[in-house]
């Protein structure tokens, strides 16, 4: 499996974009900054987009990849979401008042973008991978995903590929007894100083992080490899000596993740 960090910040500036993953490049996971990434040939190639929540720096390019999809190639793409991510991305920005209706163009009988619902906990084959939804805290209902190559998507305790937590705060460990990943992609958006107002916001600091670590290596007896993403771009330093310091204390391996950056498992 090859996983490509297509943005891994919360802002977009020269030389970062906004949230998204490319894996085995057919199966996009959140699409903030996702088509500035591609060629339009590499795009063609992606069958499905899996949504976390509706924010719009995880949400925006599903209306600039559809547009390419529908006017070069007429391809059309399956995207997955909770029912509530999928009502407020639809009303929001696929209503076709800023743009065309992609729910509906080139037709109702063939549109460019197929909405299905997954619900937490549902296991999926999707773009030829093993997806699990699990539920994640935020400030909006999100899912994580766990996400296996096709060797390994029916195994009942999923012990390979990735798992991304999406957006979220303390208590992800509540996901930790359903997975057992390779590696995983969680999100450090501020510095330790704001630890309070991150978990009111739904976020993580690297000290946050940390005790959510902790518990998986409590449970499971191991720690993945770690990569931190939706970095906050005006605390980035400060964020990575943070992220070095807790990788330093639990002797793990755990850095910032950045824009092109590419992992094979």
């Amino acid at each position: 499996m090859e996983i490509q960090i297509l943005g891994a910040h919360q802002l977009e500036l020269k030389g970062t974009r906004l949230t998204s993953l490319l894996i085995d490049g057919t199966l996009i996971v959140d699409a903030g900054g996702l088509t500035s990434a591609l060629s339009l040939t590499e795009q063609k190639k992606i069958k499905a987009v899996l949504l976390t929540h509706h924010h719009f720096d995880h949400t925006r390019d599903l209306v600039t990849l559809a547009a390419n999809a529908a006017y070069y190639w007429q391809g059309q793409l399956k995207v997955y979401a909770l029912s509530y991510t999928l009502d407020v991305v639809t009303n929001c920005l696929l209503d076709g008042k800023i743009y065309s209706n992609f729910l509906e163009y080139p037709s109702k009988e063939k549109p460019t973008l197929i909405l299905e619902a997954i619900e937490p906990y549902d296991r999926k084959t999707i773009a030829g991978h093993g997806v699990l939804a699990l539920p994640v805290k935020h400030s909006v209902p999100t899912i994580g995903y766990q996400i296996t190559s096709s060797d390994v998507q029916h195994s009942n305790e999923l012990s390979a590929g990735l798992f991304y937590t999406g957006d979220t705060t303390v208590g992800i460990s509540d996901c930790w007894q359903h997975i057992s990943p390779q590696l995983l992609i969680a999100e450090v958006i501020g510095p330790n100083k704001y630890g309070d107002w991150l978990k009111k916001a739904g976020h993580l600091s690297a000290e946050l992080l940390k005790e959510e670590l902790t518990q998986f290596r409590q449970l499971k007896g191991y720690l993945p490899r770690v990569i931190v993403i939706h970095i906050g771009n005006l605390f980035e330093q400060e964020i990575k000596e943070e992220v070095a310091q807790i990788a330093q204390e639990l002797e793990a391996d755990i850095s910032l993740g950045y824009e092109d950056m590419k992992v094979t498992l």
